[in-house]
């Protein structure tokens, strides 16, 4: 089984299944390797440790996002800029990726270390996202209130998601979030 390819794509496979039937904690490198028909070796010439099977590509959604705030319209106020980034991210929630990122959810949501691992993640982005604000003109703490605001927009509409039934809809998801937010913030 070793030569057959798409040896990460197995080994993401072997990872989510092992997670799921046994639980993040009682999964191990070796576990995951066995699975998947290749050796320790080569599980770690593609992940740092078994936490990565869950994270690698997070720098590409922080990218698109980053890419799409400081693509905006030089116009744009905050939130707007900030709604161009959500928007680009929905290319990356599609009904295909659906069941996959419902598993991962579940898997973080069952261990605080990789609980605290999605915190930093989403702590980086709203980072990186208040920077783009700032080179933007956007001064403080409008640029950070801006981009935790967005974060906790992703945060809601990508739960929301995981649980539906309708796939498809992460745009209309983050779009009713965002919606949201300003209705509470135009509220007295």
């Amino acid at each position: 089984m070793r030569w057959l390819p798409d040896a990460m794509g197995r080994l993401q496979a072997a990872a989510l299944e092992l997670f799921l039937e046994r639980g993040y904690e009682a999964t191990t490198v070796a576990d995951i390797a066995e699975r998947a028909g290749l050796t320790k070796r080569t599980f770690f010439r593609y992940f740092a440790d078994k936490r990565e099977v869950l994270f690698i590509g997070s720098e590409r959604l922080v990218e698109a996002f980053v890419a799409a705030v400081t693509q905006a319209p030089a116009e744009a106020p905050p939130l707007a800029a900030m709604e161009a980034g959500l928007h680009a991210l929905g290319d990356s929630f599609t009904a295909e990726r659906h069941r996959f990122a419902a598993e991962r959810a579940a898997i973080i949501a069952s261990s605080p270390e990789l609980q605290e691992r999605e915190l930093i993640k989403l702590a980086a982005m709203a980072a990186a996202a208040a920077a783009a604000l700032r080179a933007r003109g956007v001064g403080e703490p409008a640029a950070t209130l801006a981009a935790d605001a967005a974060i906790t927009v992703f945060r809601v509409a990508f739960s929301r998601w995981v649980a539906d039934d309708r796939p498809e809809g992460f745009r209309a998801l983050t779009r009713e979030s965002l919606d949201t937010l300003r209705m509470l913030a135009a509220a007295p």
